[in-house]
């Protein structure tokens, strides 16, 4: 067949060249170079080529699909000399020299074979991804042709691609760049209205597109299945003249295929894709990318033990990729829905998995590979020491690691199973009961999203596959068998195990996420853990008392159960008898005011049985749990009186702060703790007592400064004493009857520096006369009016046209005439 000429043919001499020279290279190309269908068959030819060669792509998809073209650019049939290898499907035969596998496989496959016997060069695709998978598969092949294989050559490939950085990896390999052949790209930036939902956004930019060109194929990337469901219901029911294709992971691959090639019936496409179609091979027919400016990574929290998906803006070489689609066979238009000015705000780069995923399968992996560290493997990005050692910890609880970080034999056997670790210490425990089978199906269930259908009820799912008989509910069941049969080799000699129900079998390899329905909360639940879980009320598994959870979503205590299964509590108890622990426990019961003594059996954070317990032989226990509640609580748990709240108010008015909630806090056994002996609670200590106790906490020279800056009472003209309010929302405030502010022309005030005293003056009566900052004003203005007032409610007073010259006084006139008259 005759092969239409591409961008990279023109640079494949100096590749090859470049490869004889050093056994490694780096080789930049813009997308629709063709590097991906060109490169690894020009290998072939090499004379120091006499084994196979391995091209590695990211996804299944991009895996199968550029098998399919070379095989179809060499014309011959998948299968032959080219093939491919994916976790659900193969093509390949004993004449096969040139094979398409993903990252994951290959990392399978070299660690069973270090010396990787029969292959001659590793390609590894569109590196620029820094998927977890692809930058581990990098540093074992490094390591392998460091150490064994000095023959080996290795090719770093992509369009965005640092070459520098991965030139310097590769031992300063040399960087060979294809310009390719560029066709104008138009980049419309129409924008988004954050009110908007995005199958919303997604319509009205197909609209647009449609209206704008007049023929080719749209391709629009959204972040995950979901919106792209959504945004496929939005386009059948606005029904647009157009052959609507989903490209996701969760679809067959006769579908996947469809999406790759133009309408049978020469309808105008929109293919709806996650970042699975942004690299690797041409859709043919597409001119427009719509662009929605946003990637769901995966993010691995450690508190919970699982790895939340989290949608995030695209970075800037995302969504140069994405647009570059458009313009692969011709001219083409990228609508992008966001603001032209908003690109310099996104990441450069999509940033490397290897410091958000869980790390326990490369730490794993590398201790069958012989390193107990990872981080002496050649990496881009190192991982960090922290996630190591938390990895190791985790491994060594399940006994995949010894004390030493060494590999033990059950380690090994996990090693050998490519699954998750947590799964494939389940597969092998179920082996050894002889529910291997269940197991596998089990384990290829939980990894491969989607299959079964949705639903959280994982016995469900189940059931809904085993009906299925599309090509990738096949593929599945292969892969369970394969995945059962290695580990019932592995488990032979091992012992036995007893049978276990599908939670059971969920609850072996994740023993953490057990969890148990919090009383009278339908949907609640708090597992072994201690983390929080949250099922949707009307789901039919939250009327389960227990469940194994196997997937869950969100961080927090808005984790949503995923994937579960009902477990019974005698099936729980059978399963971590040994974790189960007996001990008395005190709480303080702010409600009553009392400590509570209890004996409780506890699994981890779950009390399975609580009962009253004995009370100790002294107070000292309670006294120890009140304090605990204080420290945990606060000190809002003690019942404060309005002499010890004054007291503090005023402390902290003069500027002192030993009476502050940290000083408090921070000496609880000084001034606490004596007043607990003789009292019940912390509600019933007294005010009298809590206020001398603070008083205590004053040595004589803070007492001094109190009584100064922030006197307890403010004595009237008329000499009677009234209790200033440090708290009041103004500032300090006294309420004083205006009759006994006689005399008085200037206002007075507290505090260093001074700020004036607010005076709530009242009537005779007490009833609120005025409120006031400055008393010269008052008696100067508004007193007038007050005083006529008053002459007429209370004709028996003395209301002077001049207070601030007038006698105080609390008498009647009639009263003051009696005493001056004697």
């Amino acid at each position: 067949m005759t092969q239409l000429p591409l961008p990279i043919d023109a640079v494949l001499p100096d590749i090859m060249a470049a490869l004889v020279l050093k056994p490694n290279a780096v080789v930049v190309a813009p997308p629709g170079a063709g590097k991906t269908t060109r490169v690894a068959p020009a290998i072939l030819d090499q004379p120091w080529c006499k084994g196979a060669v391995w091209l590695l792509s990211p996804r299944r998809l991009a895996a199968r699909g550029a098998a399919e073209r070379i095989s179809e650019e060499m014309g011959e049939a998948v299968g032959g000399a080219v093939g491919y290898a994916t976790r659900l499907d193969s093509k390949q035969s004993a004449t096969t020299r040139l094979l398409v596998m993903t990252p994951g496989l290959f990392r399978n496959r070299i660690l069973a074979d270090p010396e990787l016997r029969g292959v001659s060069a590793v390609l590894f695709d569109e590196v620029h991804e820094r998927s977890l998978d692809g930058d581990f598969a990098l540093a074992l092949a490094i390591d392998a042709q460091q150490g064994l294989r000095d023959d080996l050559r290795l090719v770093a490939m992509s369009a965005t691609l640092d070459g520098a950085r991965f030139g310097a990896l590769l031992g300063d390999a040399p960087v060979v760049k294809s310009e390719g052949k560029i066709f104008p790209l138009d980049l419309r930036h129409i924008g988004r209205r954050a009110e908007d939902r995005l199958e919303a956004s997604v319509l009205a930019a197909v609209r647009q597109a449609m209206a704008d060109e007049a023929d080719g194929d749209m391709l629009a990337f959204l972040p995950g299945a979901a919106d792209i469901e959504r945004a496929a219901n939005a386009v059948d029911e606005a029904r647009l003249p157009l052959a609507v294709h989903r490209l996701h992971g969760q679809i067959d691959p006769a579908l996947q295929r469809k999406a790759l090639v133009r309408d049978p019936e020469g309808r105008r496409k929109l293919i709806l894709a996650t970042s699975i179609a942004e690299t690797s091979l041409t859709i043919d027919g597409v001119r427009i990318v719509i662009d929605a400016g946003l990637s769901r990574r995966p993010r691995f929290d450690k508190a919970a033990g699982i790895s939340r998906l989290v949608t995030e803006r695209a970075s800037q070489a995302s969504a140069t990729q994405r647009a570059g689609r458009a313009a692969r066979q011709g001219p083409g238009a990228a609508y992008r829905l966001w603001e032209a000015a908003a690109t310099a705000g996104m990441p450069p780069f999509d940033p490397p998995e290897i410091h958000e995923s869980d790390l326990m399968p490369v730490v794993l992996d590398c201790a069958s590979w012989g390193i107990i560290d990872p981080r002496q493997l050649g990496w881009l990005d190192p991982p960090s020491p922290a996630a190591v050692a938390e990895a190791k910890t985790r491994l060594q609880a399940i006994g995949a690691l010894g004390e030493d970080g060494r590999i033990t034999a059950h380690g090994k056997a996990l090693a050998a199973i490519p699954l998750p670790v947590p799964l494939a210490h389940m597969l092998l425990d179920a082996a050894r009961a002889g529910e291997g089978e269940l197991a596998g199906r089990l384990a290829v269930l939980l990894t491969e999203p989607g299959l079964g259908g949705r639903g959280v009820d994982v016995e469900a799912r189940l059931a809904r596959w085993r009906a299925q008989r599309d090509e990738r509910s096949g593929g599945a069941f292969r892969l369970a068998r394969r995945l059962s049969g290695i580990a019932e080799k592995l488990a032979a000699g091992a012992g036995e195990a007893a049978p276990r129900s599908l939670g059971g079998w969920i609850a072996t390899a994740w023993p953490d996420r057990v969890a148990r329905r919090r009383a009278g909360q339908r949907g609640e639940y708090l597992s072994v853990g201690g983390r929080a879980y949250r099922l949707d009320p009307v789901d039919p598994l939250a009327g389960s008392e227990w469940l194994a959870i196997a997937d869950a979503q969100g961080h927090a205590a808005g984790v949503r159960i995923l994937a579960a299964a009902a477990i019974d509590a005698v099936e729980v108890e059978t399963l971590f008898a040994d974790h189960i622990v007996v001990h008395s426990a005190s709480r303080y019961d702010s409600a009553n005011d009392r400590v509570d003594h209890r004996r409780e059996r506890r699994l981890g954070a779950i009390a399975l049985t609580s009962g009253p317990a004995p009370r100790g032989d002294t107070a000292a226990d309670d006294i120890a749990v009140r304090m605990a509640a204080v420290r945990d609580k606060g000190l809002g748990l003690i019942g404060w009186g309005p002499a010890a709240q004054a007291l503090r108010q005023r402390a902290s008015f003069a500027g002192l702060d030993a009476l502050s909630t940290n000083a408090l806090g921070d000496n609880l056994e000084i001034w606490l703790e004596p007043l607990l002996a003789d009292c019940r609670g912390l509600r019933d200590i007294g005010d009298r007592r809590l206020a001398d106790a603070l008083m205590a906490m004053l040595d004589w020279p803070a007492r001094q400064l109190l009584e100064r800056h922030a006197p307890a009472d403010y004595v009237t003209p008329a000499g009677s004493r009234h209790p200033i309010d440090y708290g009041a929302d103004g500032g300090p405030t006294v309420s004083v009857r205006v009759q006994e502010m006689f005399g008085q022309s200037r206002h007075p005030v507290v505090g260093d520096p001074p700020v004036p005293l607010i005076l709530a003056l009242t009537s005779p009566a007490h009833r609120p006369i005025q409120t006031t900052r400055d008393l010269a004003s008052f008696w100067a203005g508004s007193w007038h009016d007050v005083a006529r007032e008053m002459r007429g409610r209370y004709p028996k007073h003395s209301w002077p046209d001049d207070p601030a010259g007038a006698r105080p006084t609390l008498m009647t006139k009639a009263a003051q005439a009696r005493r001056e008259g004697q």
